[in-house]
């Protein structure tokens, strides 16, 4: 199984991005069965969870990221996204997507967000 994540970029501060984190290697009533989480790590600091978007599709939220991030799922193309509008610098680092099945724990490579002020 792996996760692929994409999307990433430079954006102005207010700008917006849609990352997309496809899972290969895996078919698509398992990738429906898990949840799907997005975290974020920058210079210096740990990782922290972004967002979580569950097999029920309800969804949650770091309060850093409320009313601006948004995270959805499609299962039949088995990707998860995060829509990210009024970007502040703040928000710069690198974005992971990850899950949990099967008792082991998958992480995308990574896509680098850059919001510059």
């Amino acid at each position: 199984v792996q996760l692929q994540a994409s999307g990433g970029g430079l954006v102005q501060a207010g700008g917006s991005l849609r990352l997309s984190c496809r899972a290969s290697g895996m078919i698509f009533s398992s990738f429906s069965s898990v949840d799907m989480n997005w975290y974020r790590q920058a210079p210096g600091k740990q990782r922290e969870l972004v967002a979580t978007v569950r097999t029920d599709r309800s969804t949650t939220y770091a309060d850093f990221v409320k009313g601006r991030f948004t995270i959805s799922r499609d299962n039949g193309k088995k990707t998860a996204y995060l829509q990210m509008i009024s970007l502040k610098p703040d928000d710069t680092a690198v974005y992971y997507c990850n899950m949990d099945w099967q008792s082991r724990s998958y992480w995308g490579q990574g896509t680098l967000v850059t919001v510059s002020s």
